[in-house]
Order: C-alpha cells, then sequence, then structure tokens
C-alpha cells in the first residue's frame, strides 16, 4: 500500500491529525442504542442483548416484510410490525426472555435482563 492511500485510510479511521483539524469516530456507545433490537434480513440483531431490570427494549423493523416480537412465555407480544415501525417491552424482572417472529418462526433472539 502507497503512503498516500494509507494516509488516507488512516485518516478515515480517525488516527492522523491533518495541521490543527483532529479527526475522530465516534465509539460504538455513542452510535449504537444498547436497547435496541433490529429485524434485518429476516434475523434479530443483537441476540442476546444484555440489559438492566427496568430497561425498555425496542425492536424495529427494517425488512421490507411485517414481522412480530412473541416472547415464548406469553411476557410480551406485538401485533404485526411494518417496515421501519417499532415496538418496546419495559423489562421489570431479572431473568432470560426468549422471543420469535410469529410470522416467520426461525427468526429468534433472547433478552438477558440483570
Amino acid at each position: 500500500m502507497n503512503i498516500r492511500r494509507t494516509q488516507l485510510l488512516l485518516t478515515a479511521l480517525g488516527m492522523v491529525t491533518l495541521g490543527t483539524m483532529e479527526m475522530s469516530i465516534p465509539s460504538v456507545a455513542q452510535t449504537s442504542d444498547p436497547t435496541q433490537i433490529v429485524a434485518k434480513d429476516f434475523m434479530f440483531n443483537p441476540t442476546p442483548l444484555t440489559v438492566k431490570v427496568g430497561s425498555t427494549v425496542t425492536w424495529t423493523n427494517k425488512d421490507d416484510e411485517p414481522h412480530t416480537v412473541v416472547s415464548d412465555t406469553g411476557e410480551f407480544k406485538s401485533g404485526g410490525i411494518d417496515t421501519n415501525e417499532s415496538f418496546s417491552h419495559t423489562f421489570d424482572k431479572p431473568g432470560t426472555y426468549h422471543f420469535t417472529c410469529s410470522i416467520h418462526p426461525r427468526m429468534v433472539g433472547t433478552v438477558v435482563v440483570q
């Protein structure tokens, strides 16, 4: 890799200071919501998701097909969630909560509440 290309790559990664202007990249904590689960490509992500008691978890559908979020114990159940719509549930007790999409049963996930 030539020097100019390396400088461009490092600059893009926020690792090079250019004059008085310093490049930086937001940390993962700044760019992701620790209580958000996304339905995309017929998968829930992230899973498992670990949250604290009292947290509200929000599932957002980023697919072109509707999805649901249904707890295997009946703790929570959404209706159909269309593209770019969301469903939220607040977890008041510690435990491990498994869920699925009732429309697409291979879509499964877990929320761990500590």
